[in-house]
């Protein structure tokens, strides 16, 4: 008789990483190069912030900056979030996170799912207010006893993890035949650790693209505004980004990272968030812009899922009471049912 083996995790948190490659098929017309999107919307949280949460806490535990009873308070626009209250769970510790009031109240539902508090701070305040979710954290991680706050925006175990982790999977799953790497650039960890592990293995082959939202400082320091993409940009730059990593950065606005967005759950069968729009709406402008041939092959990060963003972006009465209005006529699908329904109804009559 074949012995059959138990294979049981002790946690979540052990099955982080090595998230499918996934090729475009409908979305690419025109392009010749391959696209394929990286989904790390597959992991346990639900988002690319997963493999940067359990490096952070092993290196505050091994420093003493975290100790058991302690307590990690962060500002995030959710994942991150999510990752760190999974790690935290399961290790005794307490999770506040002060979220930008442009967080959907679906995410901070998740958030307060997962055991976390959640504090929401303004998005119409400079950096340097008081009022803004950086400085609130600070506040609460200095006032708080035992508070440790991670701090992904400085902490450089978040590029580390990603050069450890997201780089080496892409390699391999491609088997070396990446040429072009896409992500966007929030605190610029992803995109900084992915990129310089592929920069280094592929002897500077792979080149590495950033997308970025129309108002965000990476692709437009002259001109930063509010944008309704969540989760991606800035108006400074965070300590985690290397800004030498990027051979291109591509501005993408709110109005086709959204359109992207939609198309790729109706076209694709990829539910993903609005930063996944953007990266692959950049991707696609890039590749026909430079003309990528047959032999190309262009890999794009889609850092969550779009269950985040169900009352915004696939939400077309939010969509058009925000300006959206020909984004929900460009990705709408045209019903069907309703004629026959209306021939079902006379028959009755």
């Amino acid at each position: 008789m074949k012995r059959v083996c138990m294979t049981i995790h002790n946690s979540l948190a052990e099955l982080i990483g090595n998230t499918p490659l996934v090729r475009l098929n409908h979305v690419t017309e025109g392009i010749e190069a391959t696209i394929a999107v990286k989904v790390e919307y597959l992991n346990p949280g639900g988002s690319s912030k997963d493999r940067i949460a359990e490096r952070i806490i092993d290196a505050a535990e091994r420093s003493g900056q975290l100790k058991p009873g302690g307590v990690i308070v962060e500002p995030t626009s959710g994942n991150t979030g999510v990752g760190l209250a999974l790690v935290a769970q399961q290790r005794g510790y307490r999770t506040i996170f002060v979220v930008p009031d442009k967080v959907s109240e679906s995410k901070r539902a998740v958030l307060r799912a997962y055991g976390a508090e959640v504090v929401v701070a303004p998005t119409d305040v400079s950096p340097e207010d008081p009022r803004s979710y950086y400085n609130v954290s600070d506040y609460l991680a200095e006032h708080i006893p035992g508070a440790f706050k991670p701090n992904q925006y400085r902490n450089p175990n978040g590029p580390e993890s990603h050069y450890h982790t997201t780089g080496p999977e892409v390699w391999d799953a491609t088997d070396g035949k990446i040429t072009h790497f896409v992500a966007g650039i929030g605190t610029g960890g992803t995109i900084t650790g992915t990129g310089r592990y592929l920069r280094e293995v592929s002897h500077g082959e792979v080149k590495i693209v950033g997308a970025d939202p129309e108002g965000s400082i990476y692709s437009d320091p002259s001109h930063v505004h509010q944008y309704d993409i969540e989760g991606v940009g800035e108006d400074f730059y965070p300590e985690t980004f290397d800004r030498s990593i990027t051979d291109d950065i591509v501005q993408v606005n709110d109005a086709q990272a959204f359109t992207m967005t939609r198309l790729l759950a109706s076209q694709e069968g990829l539910l993903v968030g609005g930063s996944s729009g953007m990266a692959v709406a950049a991707a696609l402008n890039y590749a026909r812009e430079h003309a990528l041939g047959s032999d190309q092959l262009m890999v794009v990060l889609l850092p969550d899922s779009g269950r985040g963003y169900l009352e915004k972006i696939f939400n077309d009465d939010w969509m058009m009471s925000h300006g959206y209005a020909d984004v929900v006529e460009a990705t709408r699908v045209e019903p069907m049912a309703g004629k026959y329904l209306d021939e079902m109804e006379k028959t009755r009559q």
